[in-house]
């Protein structure tokens, strides 16, 4: 049965209970988790492009040497919104709105535990980017000090914006964790009947770990943004040392968020790969209950790995041996995530339609990305490679070709589901091969300009790293290009297309959507009611 009848179900329902809102009210005092998901969809789309935006402008100004276009204090502004934007705009919303839309079908639940307070923490955040892009156009300009915000530039050197930017930030904190206590509720308390733990669908394991990561770092990230805004403001010295203060310690308590917050923003990831490669395999998930014990530990060791980021601030040769050990042992379970995907698919009956071959893609590229991770986690390396375009190549493989990359795979997986109609396959591909393509030109030249020396967050560059330069900024346009097909992609499934039917993908019964359990109401079986 299709999305579109359950959803006048839905309709049906709340109006027999409510005499529910119809048009643009309908969208801002929804409860529905479908609808909320949806929401975050969109929100972390257009943020996606807005953020992407950003990048054209950063690589349109490093397309050459010398001063083309920006300020030098506007191109920082554009580094750091860009970061911003990625992280707590794109990334994170698409995967509150998967959850949204997702987890309660998967445990058979008829919504989110918390409606209300689902409409809230999503409807907070366009204000809150709508601040922070807002500070762009202050007298003095927008935060210009890098996403991870370090003090003094922060709190010396910082414009007056920086009081809207910590704000902005407080408000996404704050939708974060009502996201994540509504996961961790529902998830709980509202598993049908027979749904054990061990019998949860991994996006739904994934994202419980996920909602407690960000449950303990969420606060931490808001205690550092108000000692930077105290210290600017109010005239206290916590990053301060003429006052007492240090600023290394900025440091290490912006970490201690920002480690696990690069968890939180893959582990979601690792459910919707686990959900994929099955389904176009033909085959049950190889090593389920590793792939829970796996995401567990990494959540875990996410908690002792923070100062890696801070090789080079003189810490005892002892810590630099404990943090570089710990950031090794992480990928031991995400190792053995990697292989059970790809056991998964050997000797599976494989089809590659779009989904499938992001998520091929992500296993790929996402594991060059932890390779690069790796090296970064050596300590002696790590002196060489540290603020050099190697750690930006890094953290995007891990980002771009990871996070995003399964966001894509999920949005073509689960469209059918959404929609009730299927997406056209040829522009799929076309978007997954231009993205493919395009993405490596862009991000696997920065690796050798990171090795030969450049340093990151520059406007400006020596002459002998202008021609490495000039293709990744052409990598990057035609990334950015990429994804207007990803959009025509959706608008056109949305209008009308090939009904989907209840099993898109002719998956192996038992794999369709979820695990096999007790119908839930959202199944693709008419709810009994109906009949």
């Amino acid at each position: 049965m299709s999305t579109t009848t359950h959803d006048t179900i839905d309709t049906a329902h709340d109006e027999h209970h409510h005499g529910a809102p119809k048009g643009l009210m309908r969208w801002v005092l929804t409860t529905n988790h479908k609808d909320i998901g949806t929401l975050y969809l969109w929100f972390s789309f257009i943020m996606f492009l807005t953020g992407g935006a950003m990048a054209m402008v950063i690589r349109a100004e490093l397309f050459q040497p010398g001063l083309q276009l920006v300020e030098p204090n506007f191109f920082n502004q554009m580094t750091t919104v860009h970061g911003l934007i990625m992280v707590f705009g794109a990334v994170m919303p698409a995967f509150t709105g998967l959850a949204n839309w997702l987890i309660p079908m998967m445990i058979g639940a008829p919504d989110m535990a918390l409606p209300r307070m689902n409409n809230w923490s999503f409807w907070i955040l366009p204000f809150a980017f709508a601040m922070l892009l807002g500070s762009l156009f202050m007298e003095g300009g927008g935060p210009n000090f890098g996403w991870t915000f370090y003090a003094p530039l922060s709190t010396t050197y910082s414009p007056d914006s920086t009081a809207l930017f910590v704000f902005s930030i407080h408000i996404m904190g704050i939708s974060s964790i009502m996201g994540a206590i509504n996961v961790v509720v529902t998830i709980v308390n509202m598993r049908a009947p027979g749904m054990t733990w061990m019998k949860l669908p991994l996006f739904v394991w994934t994202w419980l770990i996920t909602a407690f990561l960000l449950i303990a770092v969420m606060p931490v990230l808001a205690g550092v943004v108000t000692m930077v805004l105290t210290d600017k403001f109010f005239g206290t010295s916590f990053f301060d040392a003429a006052g007492g203060g240090d600023p290394v310690m900025f440091q290490h308590i912006f970490w201690f968020f920002g480690h696990p917050e690069v968890y939180i923003m893959i582990l979601p990831s690792f459910g919707i790969i686990s959900a994929i490669v099955p389904t176009f395999s033909r085959k049950p998930l190889f090593g389920y209950s590793s792939m829970v014990y796996a995401t567990a530990s990494i959540a875990i060791l996410s908690f002792l790995v923070w100062a890696h980021h801070m090789f080079t601030t003189g810490m005892p040769v002892f810590a630099e041996l404990f943090f570089m050990y710990c950031t090794m042992l992480i990928a031991v379970p995400t190792g053995v995530k990697v292989f059970n995907w790809v056991a998964t698919m050997w000797r599976g009956s494989m089809t590659f339609e779009t989904p499938m071959l992001f998520a091929v893609a992500f296993i790929i590229l996402f594991t060059i990305g932890g390779f690069s991770g790796l090296m970064l986690a050596i300590t002696p390396a790590d002196f060489q490679y540290h603020d050099t375009y190697f750690v930006v190549a890094h953290f995007h493989y891990v980002l771009v070709t990871g996070a995003i990359f399964s966001i894509m795979a999920a949005a073509y997986y689960w469209l059918p589901k959404w929609t009730g109609n299927m997406y056209s396959e040829t522009l799929g591909k076309w978007h997954f091969w231009c993205s493919v393509i395009s993405v490596n030109v862009l991000f696997f030249p920065m690796h050798f300009l990171g090795l030969a020396g450049m340093p990151r967050r520059i406007p400006d560059y020596a002459i002998q790293f202008a021609d490495v330069n000039q293709i990744v900024s052409i990598g990057g346009f035609a990334f950015g290009l990429s994804q207007l097909i990803f959009l025509a992609v959706v608008l056109k499934c949305i209008k009308g297309g090939k009904p989907a039917g209840d099993n898109p993908w002719q998956a192996a019964e038992g794999l369709e959507w979820s695990i096999p359990s007790p119908a839930p109401y959202h199944s693709f079986t008419t709810p009994p009611e109906i009949k």
